[in-house]
């Protein structure tokens, strides 16, 4: 018999003195490359990044905990859901940490209670995260957010106002303003709304921008219409104002919403937008594509990502808010971008 061939060594995985050696720098400066990147000459920098890609450097997390205090890691407790609004929040925020050289570890939530908040976020601290990013759409989260640490680091998306931490949000009230005023100026004499879920503090924000704006205008204000952000529910709901001649527009608190709603008023013999204008909200990527375009308000999600993350580095740094300021509140204006869905109402 012969002795079985055995296997070929594994390749030593290269350890920092390798990268100072190919760099030609100190350990000390591939540590600070690590650490404190802003204390390196751009040169000495980037040779050293070159020489970490070449060797396939993989620093070790503990050693930069303990030479830190900090595991470059943040944690982002988020709903599990597919709509676009939080899904695009959870990548623009997760693509501003990962630009900054963050990792990204996720708490994926089945709903909002306080309880499930508070065990996403002891989930993420288990892991040893620098703080936490939580996108909060609902307004039972609340509650769960003035039950958390106040030592550690959190920040909030998408929630409203009496929050114990910083919050980056959208102004969805001054995004359904537009609409309204777009519609208005147009010449139609009242706007009808399909409204997202009375719980959902994005839709009841939407609301109260379109009733404000009707309200201050002195036009009628018509029952809200109840929807859940499914294109089903649009389409139910737009199947009752198709029979109603005197509707002549339509805001849909979001993009499938408008979609669901296009298709019960063509279905009524409805022309879009000779007879009915029809605008939604998010901006959705296929919303160029709806039949006709569609005009929708477009949320900054890249801007909110980016406050968001600022906002949580300015904590984990401890840095104060101005005195008597109480917690910063970073707030991004959405756009109105009209496309071929809406004109002026028949007869003008």
């Amino acid at each position: 018999m012969t002795a079985a061939t055995p296997p070929p060594a594994r390749p030593r995985a290269a350890v920092m003195e390798d990268v100072a050696a190919l760099a030609g720098v100190s350990a000390m400066t591939v540590s600070r490359v690590l650490n404190s990147p802003e204390k390196v000459r751009p040169q000495t920098r980037a040779r050293v990044l070159a020489a970490m890609r070449e060797l396939d450097y993989r620093p070790n997390s503990a050693a930069r905990v303990l030479a830190t205090g900090r595991s470059g890691v943040l944690g982002v407790v988020s709903f599990d859901t597919t709509l676009y609004g939080p899904a695009s929040m959870l990548y623009s925020i997760e693509r501003a940490a990962r630009a900054a050289d963050y990792s990204v570890n996720i708490a994926s939530l089945s709903t909002l209670t306080p309880r499930a908040i508070e065990d996403g976020v002891e989930r993420l601290r288990g892991q040893s995260v620098d703080g936490v990013v939580i996108i909060a759409p609902h307004q039972s989260a609340a509650e769960g957010l003035r039950r958390l640490p106040p030592d550690f680091p959190v920040v909030v998306v998408g929630v409203g106002d009496d929050v114990p931490a910083p919050v980056a949000v959208v102004d969805h009230r001054a995004g359904a303003a537009r609409v309204v005023r777009h519609l208005l100026s147009l010449g139609h004499q009242t706007v009808w709304h399909i409204a997202g879920p009375t719980d959902w503090i994005d839709g009841s924000a939407r609301v109260d921008g379109w009733r404000a704006v009707l309200t201050e205008h002195g036009r009628e204000v018509p029952e809200p219409l109840s929807g859940d952000w499914s294109a089903r529910s649009g389409y139910e709901q737009g199947r009752r104002l198709a029979a109603d001649p005197d509707v002549t527009a339509v805001f849909a608190a979001n993009d499938p919403m408008a979609l669901g709603l296009l298709r019960a008023l063509r279905e009524a013999g409805r022309r879009v937008p000779e007879e009915v204008s029809v605008v939604g909200f998010d901006d959705v990527p296929e919303a160029p594509y709806f039949a006709p375009p569609l005009t929708s308000v477009r949320q900054p999600f890249g801007e909110v990502g980016r406050h968001a993350f600022q906002l949580l580095l300015e904590r984990i740094d401890g840095t104060p808010p101005p005195e008597g300021a109480g917690f910063p509140r970073r707030t991004v204006e959405p756009e109105l971008v009209v496309r071929e869905s809406t004109a002026a109402p028949p007869g003008r």
